[in-house]
């Protein structure tokens, strides 16, 4: 495996899930997708075992999903935005990571390409600054972030049109029914093309065919 993707959307097939997907495939090279929602993965204890050998001691997912990392040579991480804040599986595996980090930076070097999904663009680049932050403090060379304009889940959960708490008349300023037939698939929107331009050059890269890759800069930096 050369590339490991994490999704922390719960969604079956959601367009997180097929965004992340498509960077992988775009590589041309192996990868292993996982889907947070279908491990344990805790957020951190801070329980301080991992110091001495950055192995983090709760008996949960992480372990096993830390040695996946450690053998890839670059991660694709894709969250979502509920309630305006990154979800909470992205932001357990982020908080997770601080197991690898400490004295020794496991993970330093490994190139990372970013996802989130979400209703509002300034919610998502917050988002992606969040995750941004984590990858600085991990010494990791951030590649790329991709913003993907998501669906309130009340077009599809069957009572959008009668609950009065429904989010559909604060997206959409007419009134519509609530149906599938208006979410955005992430297959139609601009970022795909930005995804599969990402996961070539990030190919690219591993195999040896050009020599450097964009770097995010984060506002930590010193330059």
């Amino acid at each position: 495996m050369k590339i490991l993707g994490i999704s922390g959307s719960p969604v079956p097939g959601s367009n997180t899930d097929r965004l992340v997907l498509q960077v992988l495939k775009a590589t041309g090279l192996d990868f292993e997708f996982v889907k947070l929602s279908t491990v344990n993965v805790r957020p951190c204890l801070a329980c301080k075992a991992c110091v001495e050998d950055n192995i983090c001691k709760v008996n949960d997912d992480f372990p096993a999903l830390a040695k996946k990392l450690l053998d890839a040579q670059a991660l694709v991480i894709g969250g979502y935005t509920p309630y305006r804040v990154l979800d909470g599986f992205t932001k357990a595996f982020l908080e997770r990571l601080w197991s690898m980090r400490h004295l020794h930076s496991l993970n330093e070097n490994k190139y990372v390409i970013t996802i989130i999904s979400g209703l509002f663009k300034e919610i998502r680049d917050g988002a992606l600054d969040a995750i941004a932050t984590e990858l600085f403090m991990e010494r990791m060379h951030h590649v790329a972030e991709l913003s993907i304009e998501g669906n309130v889940p009340c077009l599809t959960c069957g009572y959008g049109d009668n609950c009065k708490n429904s989010g559909i008349p604060h997206v959409f300023p007419n009134k519509i029914k609530a149906s599938k037939d208006h979410c955005i698939a992430v297959e139609k929107q601009p970022v795909w093309e930005e995804a599969t331009n990402a996961g070539n050059l990030l190919g690219q890269f591993l195999r040896g065919e050009i020599d450097s890759l964009p770097y995010i800069s984060h506002p930590f930096s010193v330059s």
